[in-house]
């Protein structure tokens, strides 16, 4: 029994010369380790371990990269060899970078009033890979960090340096799962109406459809066609992972109605880095035709003369 030869790779080979090659030597961080940086970090994060904060604060350890990175303008420490690797990836068509994850290791806390020092090594070059994004090289470096003279940490980060693959034609938008819960919805939609459900015993008003009121358990109902107008309670960018029929990035919004419901929804009429909090918006009815016939779904359009219409 033949097995088959692999298939050369003279890039890969020239690649794999840069592992264990410095990429920094002797970086400093730009800031001691700090009271205000923690507190910011804290409050953005949502995390009130008391150990954080007080004249014994120590800072969360999952910060060890925030206090060795270097900003728009890098580190005096960089060397050139990592710059060298991506160049040489950038001119074989890998011209695509996603990062794909980051491995902390933490062995002393930090205090305010450390000094971070750091060295980064390119610890390991992939063999070529190929993904649903492209073919490429996973390139991963270490970090490791110290603070007078002590190793307190070590993090890795590894990203994918890709040559993007070729674009196929667009899928079709993927339908909705239509049940008896909420098929009056979805009808109504089809009849470009925007249906809110309200309880026969209460009054409250909800979305999604639900067969029993969640704050009375009453189970009748009716419906209150919404005026469509609302505001962008809150959103995300989507980047990735791409989605067959969607091209990132684009804004998925919670918009809430003026009727006071919630529903989930894209954004348009404005690009994807315009949209943003309370940012007022009305339904719009679209209507999209493939092999399964028409498709009619409810998106939030910028209302006219906000975000730049």
């Amino acid at each position: 029994m033949s097995t088959a030869e692999p298939v050369p790779d003279p890039l890969g080979a020239r690649l794999k010369a840069y592992e264990e090659q410095a990429a920094a030597v002797a970086g400093v961080g730009k800031d001691p380790v700090n009271a205000p940086m923690i507190r910011h970090w804290c409050e953005a994060m949502g995390d009130t371990n008391p150990a954080y904060s007080g004249p014994d604060a120590i800072a969360p350890p999952t910060m060890l990269q925030a206090w060795t990175m270097g900003g728009l303008s890098g580190h005096e420490g960089r060397t050139g060899a990592y710059d060298e690797l991506l160049s040489l990836l950038d001119a074989a068509g890998c011209t695509a970078v996603v990062a794909t994850d980051c491995e902390q290791e933490y062995l002393r806390p930090l205090r305010p009033g450390d000094r971070v020092t750091f060295d980064s090594v390119i610890e390991s070059v992939s063999d070529r890979k190929a993904t649903k994004l492209g073919t490429g090289y996973f390139v991963t470096t270490r970090t490791d960090v110290r603070a007078g003279g002590d190793l307190v940490g070590r993090h890795r980060f590894r990203i994918l340096k890709y040559a993007p693959a070729r674009r196929t034609p667009p899928a079709p938008r993927p339908r909705p799962v239509v049940n008896r819960d909420n098929a009056g919805f979805w009808q109504g939609v089809a009849e470009h109406r925007l249906l809110v459900q309200r309880c026969a015993g209460c009054g409250t008003l909800r979305h999604p459809w639900l067969p029993g009121c969640n704050a009375c358990g009453c189970l009748d109902w009716d419906t209150v066609e919404a005026s469509g107008a609302g505001t962008v309670h809150s959103y995300v960018v989507m980047h990735h992972p791409p989605f067959p029929a969607f091209e990132p990035p684009y804004a998925v919004a919670l918009v809430e109605l003026a009727e006071g419901v919630r529903m989930v929804s894209n954004v348009t009429g404005v690009p994807y880095d315009k949209v943003r909090i309370g940012l007022p918006v009305r339904v719009e009815f679209r209507t999209y035709e493939d092999a399964g016939g028409a498709l009619v779904l409810p998106v939030f359009r910028v209302a006219e003369g906000e975000g730049g219409v």
